[in-house]
């Protein structure tokens, strides 16, 4: 029987395996489906199948630079416990130091590290440690300069959030310390510029209202949208934010002063805009003990 690329992939969304797992299980069995499932059960290869409902909005976020390129990755588990396994930790490791040489993550997880994907690299961490996980994202920063910074380190170059700043000039400590300001301030952009459209016109709709509840003359009200928008953009977007470690200045000022140009930056955090399940915890502990 002829194995299609249908056939893999309906094998693939039964089991959760990896794509040349499956491909290698309908081969070993002639394309037997049922026969397939079994062999990859054998193998430890199907049980990602039975954890790939489950949520996974812990991990780790792994950041590594290489020149004037940076990527952070967010690998997810559905615990903090398994964030502190050394064995997750090398992996997420190595993956981030794979990121460095592709452009998004869907080539990521087709990257081989050691002759096995990174698909392949997941399926048989779930299949070990016994949790659903996932490659959820990467971001790539390139400039003349790159620094990295991780906040809550779980152990070298990854914790619970990743953040890249790409630098037009040389200095590295300043870098450093804006990275921590990303970190701790969460801007929504680089500059006014960058901001998200629907955003902006959201944030003058509902600044208008409020002004127009004062009962002042239009000519009035438009003065007021144009001091408080500014006020809305010095707090939302990098360049614009009071330094947190000179706050008399922003962050573009004290750019100038470290004679550095802040060209752009990457943030990531775990589980960031993900919806999580609250379970209690004898719930949570019996779900574990259960499988």
């Amino acid at each position: 029987m002829a194995i299609t690329a249908a056939l893999v992939k309906e094998l693939r969304d039964t089991t959760g395996a990896g794509m040349m797992d499956a491909k290698k299980a309908l081969t070993e069995t002639a394309g037997d489906m049922d026969a397939a499932v079994d062999w990859l059960r054998t193998k430890g290869l199907a049980k990602a199948a039975k954890k790939a409902g489950r949520t996974a909005a812990e991990g780790l976020v792994a950041v590594s630079v290489a020149g004037g390129k940076g990527v952070a990755v967010e690998v997810n588990s559905e615990t903090d416990f398994v964030g502190k396994n050394a064995d997750f930790q090398a992996m997420v490791a190595s993956i981030a130091g794979a990121a460095i040489n592709v452009s998004d993550v869907d080539a990521l997880k087709t990257t081989e590290i050691d002759g096995k994907t990174v698909d392949a690299i997941i399926t048989d961490a779930v299949a070990t440690i016994g949790e659903n996980m996932s490659v959820r994202r990467m971001a790539a920063l390139e400039a003349e300069q790159v620094v990295a910074y991780v906040h809550n380190a779980a152990a070298d170059g990854m914790g619970k959030i990743g953040v890249l700043v790409g630098l037009k000039g040389d200095n590295e400590a300043f870098g450093k310390q804006v990275a921590m300001h990303i970190a701790a301030a969460n801007p929504a952009s680089l500059g006014e510029a960058d901001l998200d459209a629907a955003l902006v016109e959201r944030e003058k709709a509902v600044l208008t209202e409020q002004a127009r509840e004062s009962g002042k003359p239009e000519a009035v009200i438009e003065k007021m949208i144009v001091g408080r928008m500014k006020k809305f953009f010095g707090e939302v977007t990098l360049l614009g934010q009071a330094f947190v470690v000179n706050p008399d200045l922003t962050v573009e000022a004290a750019a100038k002063e470290a004679g550095v140009e802040v060209t752009g930056y990457v943030r990531l955090e775990v589980g960031e805009g993900i919806e999580k399940v609250e379970e209690d915890f004898a719930a949570e502990v019996a779900k574990t003990m259960g499988g």
